[in-house]
């Protein structure tokens, strides 16, 4: 055994863990080892449904209906999903191989051997779910940004280097430095997960079990599988917190209330209220359509909608936009096909129609939230001037 590989002995059933860097050659081909020297009854890989369907069906991205993402509420989900992929995949193209190599060569042995599967994550919809769920408008905002900014990185990585990440050295350490700044990312993405893939292992019939993991999970999963994990509660997606409409509809509510205020005593400074209302909304909406190179009709879009989804909580400006993006610049087979490769550069991610239609939605609404401050703030300052000015 070498030191990615564990046994662990639950009553009458044995468990082979290996743990793996998601990208190493090396690991792979230990996986293909250990699966057909062990011969196990059932083979458990760190997938669930969704995405081993997704790397079993190439074309899948030719089947996505990009306007449903929009109306479905989705299109922050789905933009992030794919910069955390190009991410991963930036790295398996340094080293010469696909991503998720490992997990693919598990199947393969899987299936050579006799050995049935076991797809033991949680649905990696639900996850986002609660990472998304758990994170206040900063924290989300934050996060967008750190996203955005990883596409600019040209990060780059040896054998060596993943070797060392196998340890759990490197890789502790990267997710040490993430929970400083996102605490209840390395939870709900990591820590949640260890106890998930270690109840869906236990569960598995067989005597004998090799289960497949990403090396950081390793350790928490050792400690987790010792005892009985509540699946159920693991899948909950959290409800949508209301604090977040109360704090919208009170802005709403609180900005009509002294530009009418500010009419009644002034009418030139109600005026001037409105205006700023509009210019800062509409503008910084448009400005963000504009920074994801949305098409003219969508940049006006986003300027007319933002001032009004703005006294709004239950619109946003960026699906509008964004809508009206798709339909005038409708993805092409060829989007959908040249998908994984172009979510790989800053060039291909602002080029391809899919993903530009996604940052026109999230640019968009990042647009018009700041113009919201921005032009509350002014609605005030000219209400305590025509008052007390």
């Amino acid at each position: 055994m070498s030191e990615t590989v564990h046994r662990i002995q639950l009553k009458d059933k044995e468990i082979i863990l290996i743990g793996t860097a998601h990208v190493s050659k090396n690991s792979a081909e230990e996986v293909k080892q250990v699966i057909e020297e062990e011969k196990p009854d059932f083979v458990a890989i760190e997938l669930c449904n969704s995405r081993y369907q997704s790397m079993q069906d190439q074309d899948r991205w030719k089947k996505t209906d990009i306007a449903k993402v929009i109306k479905d509420k989705k299109s922050f989900l789905l933009l992030a999903n794919l910069i955390l992929s190009s991410y991963q995949k930036r790295m398996a193209k340094q080293i010469g191989i696909q991503a998720g190599q490992e997990m693919l060569q598990a199947i393969e042995s899987a299936r050579a051997t006799g050995a049935q599967l076991v797809l033991a994550d949680r649905d990696i919809q639900v996850t986002f779910a609660r990472i998304w769920g758990n994170l206040g408008f900063w924290g989300k905002a934050k996060l967008f940004f750190s996203l955005v900014l990883s596409i600019f990185s040209d990060e780059k990585i040896t054998e060596e280097e993943l070797d060392k990440m196998k340890s759990g050295d490197m890789l502790t350490s990267a997710l040490s430095e993430l929970s400083k700044s996102f605490p209840q990312l390395k939870e709900t993405l990591i820590d949640e997960r260890d106890k998930y893939l270690a109840q869906k292992i236990k569960d598995a019939p067989g005597k004998k079990i090799v289960a497949v993991v990403g090396a950081g999970h390793v350790p928490g999963l050792k400690e987790a599988i010792k005892e009985d994990q509540d699946l159920a509660a693991l899948s909950k997606i959290p409800p949508k917190k209301k604090t977040g409409k109360i704090i919208g509809w009170t802005i709403s509510i609180a900005i009509i209330s002294l530009i009418v205020a500010t009419v009644i005593v002034n009418r030139d400074a109600g005026l001037d209220q409105i205006l700023s209302w509009i210019l800062w909304n509409g503008s910084l909406s448009a400005l963000g359509t504009l920074a994801a190179f949305g098409h003219p009709l969508s940049i006006l879009t986003a300027f007319v909608v933002a001032p009004i989804s703005s006294l709004n909580p239950l619109l946003a400006a960026g699906w509008f936009a964004g809508l009206v993006e798709a339909m005038i610049r409708k993805p092409h087979v060829s989007d959908f096909e040249n998908l994984s490769e172009d979510v790989n550069s800053f060039k291909g991610f602002w080029r391809n129609r899919v993903t530009r239609i996604l940052l026109v939605v999230v640019l968009a609404n990042v647009g018009s939230t700041i113009g919201t401050f921005i032009g509350g703030a002014d609605v005030v300052r000219i209400f305590i001037k025509s008052f007390w000015g």
